[in-house]
């Protein structure tokens, strides 16, 4: 058992901050349960798309205690419900409202670990629900499994053995999904094998080939004091319920009841047990589910095509599947491999967030980078039947907002390929390999389901998100090493960056600037010379020089250094105004002269005065490309000077201690007494009538970009202030903790949060010539790193002359022939070091010029 003590606690939010919490409980690509601040279960979101709001109209726990020679006590096992849900047209909407329940709660979180604390002074016993799924850095498969671990940690506060039971009931609700009510032939079995006793879920009148077929289990680890009920009584007014509370009541064991129901039927599963007064005891439930036929992202109508392939060419069908449903044959079968393996995966899942959240880092930083991670888990993500991870910009209420792994959303965020680089890279095979055309024209939206891109197929090329993802293809081979894996892809990479160079694209002329028609993230296309798409341009034009090199195309290589030396030349010359780096807009005479595949047309019209541009405005993300060249390692792309001033720009005019006196025309993230920094400000007072559109927006995902890049330049408490700011303002009472939304819920750009982790420590690792570096501490720390296919922790001890460094390996394995401290100086091994889980290295660098020594 699991000592309430052995989970990590980062954050806690007491009564007044619970109304808003769901962490999300799930695995990669497999949909999600979200645990409620109260302690409640609510969006399910495990039938192939996102469901806001969608509940079983009955599910719940509930906990009945009892001395001997006592009367009992019976309870929802949950927190008060919040004055906001007291009362709707028909009463209270909240779920299970007329249930009684504790009358104290609180949250303690540490993601993906969420524990609930219920206590009530009539009630003999507090109640810790302890709930996770597994999440272990390097191991896609062990934290891509459909399920939700559930653990009731009861304490006895009296002074009396006390029998308790614990029940969990959920309704059949197989063929709903938020959006379609067809449930119909609803089947519960109970079942006791496997190490396992519960209830199996399926229906018999769901068409198996529709999006909502599936099965559910709901089963415990007890392995006595079992009771259930396949379904409740057929009684109306309410009275299947009455039924069922009176049955647990009496006894705290359930009793069959015959029923007539045909769509829904309840099921119930309890466990009852003595506790010892002063005792502690758990009791473990598994919340399993297996829904195979995930859709592509727009299906087409039933009557255009077949719903599912017989024949393995799924090129003109809606079917895509999950990658989930290839590994476990129903939901029963899930519950069966994570109870089999339930305390490795616990272990491990433990390790990596104790070692995290014990890193000498800033709290905040390890909150937002942390709980973010639950994006992955969401349904804002998935993994077709093929493995190929995919994602949506974010997730609307009940539909996938965005579609196709979008390029120049997906360019921001890290955490994919520092913890899970399998899942990146597919990412870059699916960029390269099925989107980008024999001319290099990238779309930066992918169709599903997948067959390589043919020129002229109506696909629309964005500047930011094909140079980014130049960009991202040489930070995820510096990870991984895999020289196969880059040769592969590198005939396509290199025609995406010629592509810039086509008569009438961004770079027609050849000089370095992208000067053309610039689609790009914020929905419009630019026109002329800009900072936030030169940037990634010139970023690209670095990755792409050194991936040539390695290739042996020094012509090639040598021909992207020329651009790109020419063009942060010439933006440093011409686009930096004394304090931030302006857009140039320049207008284009002929639409003709426009390269097919780059005008989406959402704005400038007219093209000989285009509206909705950036202009004079200094951008929030107009350095974009340096903080994405610090995290690949790629060096300064314009002069260092200018970027700092402009940081500090950004924190003079678009940095809000309080937004009471802000307009904003369009959407609302942050408003009234919240710090937050705007998208734009125009203090040269040269606004465009119509800006691009965001421009009075605050986001996020831009946030964290902005503020990572002024930690990786020394701007320390400007850095941590801007997150701070973000994270205050999703604090459980007016925002969930675990989604942070920009275009729809758990929106991908966010996990730009994870790249703090990178720039306060100035990791840095290339499994290319094996190498890690890390900034040089000048007090001693206990830093967490992670490559996508290992993580660890680096500690130092600094003195004057020396510092110490001791290097383990939490899970996978690491190869590493030098380590860096920036500053400082290096170490070399004599030979390739291997370390494996639980193994570590230890060195000793002098910074002075004296031979290092072991």
């Amino acid at each position: 058992m699991t000592s309430e003590n052995d989970w990590p606690i980062l954050t806690r939010y007491d009564q007044e901050h619970l109304r808003k919490i769901a962490l999300p409980i799930g695995g990669i690509g497999t949909g999600t349960v979200s645990l409620g601040g109260r302690g409640d279960l609510r969006d399910w979101e495990v039938v192939n798309r996102p469901a806001k709001g969608f509940a079983p109209d009955r599910m719940f726990f509930a906990l009945y205690a009892r001395p001997e020679g006592g009367g009992g006590v019976t309870r929802c096992l949950e927190g008060p419900i919040e004055f906001a849900d007291y009362e709707g047209g028909f009463g209270s909407p909240a779920h299970n409202h007329g249930l009684p329940r504790f009358q104290h709660a609180s949250f303690e979180a540490a993601y993906p670990f969420g524990q609930v604390l219920l206590s009530d002074p009539d009630v003999p016993v507090t109640v810790r629900l302890q709930a996770f799924n597994p999440l272990i850095p390097g191991d896609s498969d062990r934290s891509g499994i459909p399920a939700a671990v559930l653990r009731y940690v009861v304490t006895n506060s009296s002074s009396e053995t006390l029998s308790i039971s614990v029940c969990g009931s959920v309704e059949n609700f197989i063929g709903s999904d938020g959006t379609v009510n067809a449930s119909k032939g609803g089947v519960n079995a109970f079942r006791q094998r496997d190490g396992l006793a519960g209830l199996f879920l399926k229906s018999g009148g769901v068409d198996p080939q529709a999006e909502q077929w599936g099965t559910l289990a709901l089963a415990t680890t007890a392995a006595e004091g079992v009771t259930y009920r396949t379904d409740w009584a057929s009684l109306s007014w309410g009275d299947a319920l009455l039924d069922f509370w009176d049955d647990f009541s009496a006894d705290g064991k359930l009793e069959q009841r015959k029923s007539t129901s045909t769509n829904k039927p309840m099921g119930s599963l309890a466990v009852q047990l003595d506790l010892p007064a002063g005792e502690t005891q758990a009791i473990t439930f598994l919340l399993a589910w297996h829904f195979p036929n995930r859709m592509t992202w727009t299906p087409a109508a039933a009557a255009e095509g077949v719903i599912c392939c017989d024949d393995n060419d799924c090129s003109h069908t809606n079917w895509v599947g999950n990658y989930y449903a290839t590994q476990y044959h129903d939901a029963w079968d899930v519950a069966k491999y994570i109870a089999t393996d339930l305390p490795s995966l616990e272990s491990d899942t433990l390790a990596f967030v104790h070692a995290f959240c014990g890193s000498d880092l800033p709290d905040v930083v390890k909150e937002a980078a942390l709980y973010n991670l639950s994006t992955l888990r969401s349904q804002t993500c998935f993994r077709t039947a093929d493995g190929h991870f995919f994602g949506w910009e974010g997730c609307g209420d009940d539909a996938g907002c965005c579609h196709g792994s979008c390029t120049h959303v997906w360019n921001y965020e890290q955490a994919t390929a520092f913890l899970f680089g399998d899942l990146s890279r597919s990412m870059r095979e699916v960029e390269f390999l099925y989107t980008t055309d024999d001319e290099g024209r990238m779309a930066f939206r992918a169709r599903l389901p997948l067959h390589p891109a043919k020129a002229g197929d109506g696909s629309i090329a964005a500047a930011d998100g094909q140079m980014g993802c130049l960009m991202k293809l040489y930070r995820d081979w510096q990870l991984s090493g895999d020289d196969a894996w880059l040769h592969s892809l590198w005939p396509q990479a290199r025609k995406a960056l010629e592509f810039c160079w086509i008569t009438g694209g961004w770079d027609a002329d050849h000089d370095g600037i992208m000067e053309g028609c610039q689609h790009n993230t914020m929905d419009v296309e630019y026109f002329g010379p800009n900072p936030q798409m030169g940037g990634w341009y010139l970023g690209a034009l670095r990755a792409v020089e050194e991936m040539a090199h390695y290739q042996g195309e020094d012509e090639f290589a040598g021909t992207c250094r020329a651009l790109f030396e020419q063009g942060r030349t010439w933006m440093d010359e011409n686009l930096f105004n004394g304090d931030y780096y302006e857009h140039e807009i320049r207008p284009i005479s002929n639409a003709e002269d426009i390269a097919p595949g780059l005008r989406l047309g959402q704005g400038a019209d007219n093209l000989a005065d285009p509206e909705l541009q950036l202009g004079s405005g200094c951008l929030i993300d107009q350095l974009v490309g340096q903080y994405m060249a610090n995290v690949c390692g790629l060096g300064p792309l314009l002069n260092p000077d200018h970027v700092r001033a402009t940081l500090q720009s950004l924190m003079r005019w678009n940095f809000q201690p309080s937004l009471w006196r802000h307009f904003n025309n369009m959407r609302t993230f942050a408003f009234g007494d919240e710090a937050a920094m705007l998208m734009a400000t125009y203090p040269k007072d040269r606004r465009p009538v119509r800006p691009f559109p965001y421009f009075n927006e605050v986001m996020t995902g831009f946030e964290y970009t902005a503020a990572v890049h002024m930690l990786y330049e020394g701007m320390i408490e400007d850095g941590l202030t801007l997150i701070r700011a973000v994270r205050t303002r999703y604090d459980g009472r007016k925002r969930s903790p675990f989604d942070e939304a920009e275009c729809g819920h758990h929106y991908a750009r966010a996990m730009a949060s994870w790249a703090a982790v990178l720039a306060l420590t100035g990791f840095h690792y290339s499994a290319v010539n094996n190498t890690m570096r890390f900034s040089a501490a000048s007090t001693p720390c206990h830093w967490f790193w992670s490559n996508g296919k290992a993580w660890g922790v680096c500690e130092q001890v600094p003195s004057e002359s020396v510092t110490n460094v001791r290097l383990t390996v939490g899970h996978g394995m690491l190869t590493l022939k030098v380590l860096e401290l920036k500053g400082i100086g290096s170490y070399s091994w004599p030979d390739l070091q291997r370390v494996e889980t639980g193994e570590s290295i230890s060195c000793t660098i002098f910074s002075s010029r004296e031979e290092p020594s072991v």
